[in-house]
């Protein structure tokens, strides 16, 4: 018998006259203002120059966008491109979707470009990211509980979380956009919520590990990368959502094991020791000195 549940909210999508208010959009945007401070208080601290912070905020916020919806609709394409389905909800990225794996990678690979053309190091600014991202990641996850998607397997834990019965206005079933009517279809494991608190504690972990082990040169972000993998990996494997299954496996979880390993051989491979504030960001430095110099 479950003796306490966790509520879904009765829904996702509020309306302000014609134009929808989504949770899941909300959450998002959240998570990526607030990796926007972290990086800018972190990156500054260790002697960046703040102006690069909003350089590759213009680029990496579009890129991880476009690659986190790439990598969502690669991995579940039979549910949007099959004979019932209409392609053109690939583009619905409101209505949830967006996989870390594509939004990390394309993101970096924009970032790693930029910062090449500005001949600038990319550890000291990723290392600076790292902690907040996974914050964002955490944030996000709030998106998935408000548009009931992404959790786990019928249970009777104690925090089991109820997925509510949501119609539209017509009375059609529409568990996203739709809003409650009151019935519990069942109650599951809250993944959304394991997965909040792992990149939580990550967050916590990564902010310790630098100051404690004085890591730089890129190794916080390794870091990050292992761990919030290895939280995904147990995690993934509790969730009952469809998923792209190989080797009979869910995709998430292979894709996982494999980006933690290489994660933990490029932690270890990197150079020790941290930064000065001179390798951060050498030409903005010589600016600052050169315009010292001429007071």
């Amino acid at each position: 018998m479950i003796l306490a549940t966790i509520p879904s909210p009765p829904q996702g999508v509020w309306h302000l006259g014609p134009i929808p208010i989504r949770a899941y959009a909300l959450c998002i945007v959240t998570g990526i203002l607030v990796a926007l401070w972290m990086t800018m208080k972190r990156y500054t601290a260790r002697g960046g120059n703040p102006d690069t912070v909003w350089d590759a905020a213009i680029v990496i916020i579009p890129a991880g966008i476009i690659g986190g919806r790439l990598y969502h609709v690669a991995t579940d394409y039979d549910k949007y491109f099959c004979e019932t389905c209409n392609p053109a909800d690939a583009l619905k990225i409101s209505n949830g979707g967006l996989g870390i794996w594509g939004a990390v990678a394309l993101g970096a690979f924009a970032i790693w470009i930029m910062f090449k053309v500005k001949k600038i190091p990319m550890g000291p600014f990723a290392d600076a990211v790292a902690p907040g991202l996974i914050l964002a990641q955490a944030i996000g996850r709030l998106g998935n509980w408000f548009n009931q998607e992404l959790y786990g397997r019928p249970t009777d834990v104690p925090w089991a979380l109820d997925i509510f019965y949501r119609v539209d206005g017509n009375g059609e079933f529409a568990p996203i956009s739709g809003t409650s009517t009151g019935e519990v279809i069942t109650s599951v494991h809250p993944t959304f919520l394991y997965e909040l608190l792992w990149n939580v504690l990550v967050c916590l972990f990564l902010l310790w590990a630098q100051r404690a082990w004085k890591l730089g040169y890129g190794r916080v972000f390794a870091l990050y990368v292992a761990g919030y993998t290895a939280g995904r990996f147990w995690i993934e494997q509790m969730r009952a959502d469809e998923a792209t299954m190989v080797f009979g496996m869910r995709i998430n979880v292979i894709v996982s094991a494999v980006v933690f390993l290489i994660a933990l051989l490029v932690f270890f491979r990197l150079r020790k020791g941290q930064e000065t504030p001179e390798e951060v960001d050498p030409q903005y430095h010589a600016a600052v000195a050169e315009e010292s110099r001429g007071e």
